[in-house]
C-alpha cells in the first residue's frame, strides 16, 4: 500500500488517483499519522456489495436436497474397568 503525507497528496492528487486504481489503495498520514486511505471505485463497490446471509448461502450450496444419515452411534467409545 502507497503512502502519501498530506500536503504530497493535495499536490499530486492526478497521480495519487492514478495509483490508487492501478495499484491498490493508497494510506494518507496526518501529522505522521494514519487518517484515511483512498480506494478505487472499482474496489468500493466489491467492498459494498451485500453478503448473503448464512441460511441464504447454505440454500445456494450445491448439496441442497442430499438425504444425510445422522443417526447416532449409541456404541460405547471403550471399556471402563470401574
Amino acid at each position: 500500500m502507497g503512502q502519501w503525507q498530506l500536503q504530497e497528496a493535495k499536490a499530486r492528487l492526478s497521480e495519487l488517483v492514478r495509483a490508487s486504481t492501478e495499484e491498490g489503495p493508497q494510506e494518507i498520514t496526518v501529522r505522521g499519522r494514519a487518517a484515511v486511505v483512498v480506494i478505487s471505485k472499482a474496489e468500493y463497490e466489491r467492498l459494498r456489495n451485500k453478503k448473503p446471509s448464512f441460511v441464504e448461502f447454505m440454500r445456494q450450496s450445491p448439496l441442497v436436497g442430499i438425504e444425510l444419515d445422522i443417526r447416532r452411534d449409541r456404541s460405547p467409545a471403550r471399556k471402563i474397568a470401574l
